[in-house]
């Protein structure tokens, strides 16, 4: 049996409802709250973090086989290759009044790898940057609604989709988000269909003849397309002129070096990337057609920390090294691995759960109800792993790490089956049941 560690009352726990007194939600990043994992007693903050370990502030060490920083740090926590470059350049003056020439070299790069693409805007975050895509798209066609699938970010323009209809996100952010403090003005500007539906996309665009700027959507997620769906939806932009969009944040460089576009034989006009191209140093991308992109010059986009030295050094560091090292190939013969795990553990202690996901980010979901994952995080923390239901995969995992968290897997699963079959689920949690969406914790 794997040694147990003490979760009870530690520094994080005591720091983050300090933090939930000062800082609205606790955190900037809801999939961070510690309520999304083990409310009152996940670790929270972290003193260090280095290939696929992560220490909290009581020095306790932690396997993370979960999120791998939400997914932004494939090569794992302290690259020493992408740390050296970026403390060559920090050590050189992060900023001055000219530019850094990195962020052209990053440029070439970027249109290398998408011979389709022929110019590059930055920003430092998804989010953000997904809002500067819609931007251009609407300063291009001149129109003003956007058709969309999946999740983009936080934004005016996206959360909009909920003041026509308050469901419109449940089924590609969350349900029961108040679009609060987005302008009525743009109601009925965003409107949602679902990933290899193209009857939903075909009925937007027969209802908004002529007003749609752009279809903006993730070429892939969890699922793939059907049916020539891409290429359906491909067609639709080229016949009414809109910009066909694709989110590459999550997914760009996790099954192949650049987006996962270029595997689907999809090409679009404009492309967002984030996420793991800095490998957790502050970085994105828009790529796009040039006819397209010099929209950005009839309109205003410009931020002073969009010119810094850090992410254009990191990006070129993390690129290049996920060139070297085959970094995809490791990704998906990792999470294939995990995969297997959950599927022996399943059916070795009649746990019903329903996998997802494509191998290098994987999910799983218990059958049996949230209370059920909470007793799952609670115990595998006790054993020296963060794990939920997710698991992104990390260069910095090996088959060591999955045969550790295999062993822990196995004593859990048994635990979750007596107290299931025992109706002792809830009896067995040190706090609350986890949040599974959209809730205010202060």
């Amino acid at each position: 049996m794997a040694k147990k560690i003490d979760v009870f009352n530690g520094k994080g726990q005591k720091l983050w409802k300090k933090a939930k007194e000062i800082i609205p939600g606790g955190n900037h990043l809801l999939s961070k709250r510690a309520e999304m994992f083990l409310p009152d007693h996940w670790p929270a903050y972290y003193s260090k973090a280095k290939g696929a370990y992560i220490w909290d502030l009581d020095g306790r060490k932690f396997l993370d086989m979960s999120i791998s920083g939400i997914g932004a740090c494939m090569l794992g926590y302290e690259d020493k290759d992408v740390d050296a470059a970026v403390i060559k350049a920090i050590k050189r003056g992060q900023a001055s009044t000219l530019n850094v020439p990195e962020e052209v070299e990053l440029a070439q790069l970027l249109c290398s790898l998408h011979p389709w693409a022929d110019m590059v805007r930055y920003g430092r975050a998804g989010g953000e940057t997904m809002a500067i895509a819609v931007r251009i798209a609407r300063a291009h066609t001149k129109r003003d609604v956007i058709a969309f699938c999946g999740y983009h970010g936080w934004a005016d323009w996206y959360l909009a989709t909920n003041l026509k209809d308050p469901n419109g996100l449940n089924d590609h952010l969350l349900s029961g988000l108040e679009p609060a403090g987005v302008p009525q003005g743009l109601r009925g500007t965003i409107l949602p269909f679902h990933y290899n539906k193209i009857e939903e996309l075909e009925k937007i665009v027969k209802e908004n003849e002529g007003k749609i700027a752009a279809i903006v959507m993730e070429p892939l997620h969890g699922e793939y397309p059907t049916d020539n769906f891409l290429q359906k939806v491909r067609a639709i932009a080229d016949k009414i002129g809109a910009v066909l969009a694709f989110d590459e944040i999550t997914m760009g460089f996790r099954l192949t070096l650049g987006g996962s576009h270029l595997l689907l034989d999809v090409e679009p006009d404009m492309a967002i990337f984030s996420k793991g191209m800095g490998n957790g140093y502050a970085m994105a991308a828009i790529i796009g057609r040039k006819s397209i992109m010099q929209a950005a010059q009839s309109t205003f986009i410009s931020s002073t920390n969009w010119t810094e030295a850090v992410g254009p050094v990191a990006a070129l560091a993390v690129i290049k090294k996920m060139k070297k090292i085959g970094l995809a190939r490791r990704l998906a013969e990792t999470g294939k691995k995990v995969r297997k795990v959950w599927e022996n553990m399943s059916q070795k202690h009649d746990v019903s759960v329903s996998i997802s996901g494509v191998d290098p980010m994987l999910f799983f979901s218990f059958k049996n109800g949230q209370a059920v994952k909470t007793l799952f995080v609670q115990e595998m923390l006790r054993r020296g792993i963060l794990a939920d239901g997710r698991f992104y995969a990390s260069y910095a995992h090996t088959d060591a790490h999955v045969r550790q968290y295999e062993k822990a897997m196995d004593e859990v699963f048994a635990i979750l089956s007596e107290a299931i079959k025992t109706g002792t689920v809830e009896k067995r949690l040190l706090g609350p049941v986890s949040h599974s969406g959209f809730q205010r914790v202060n």
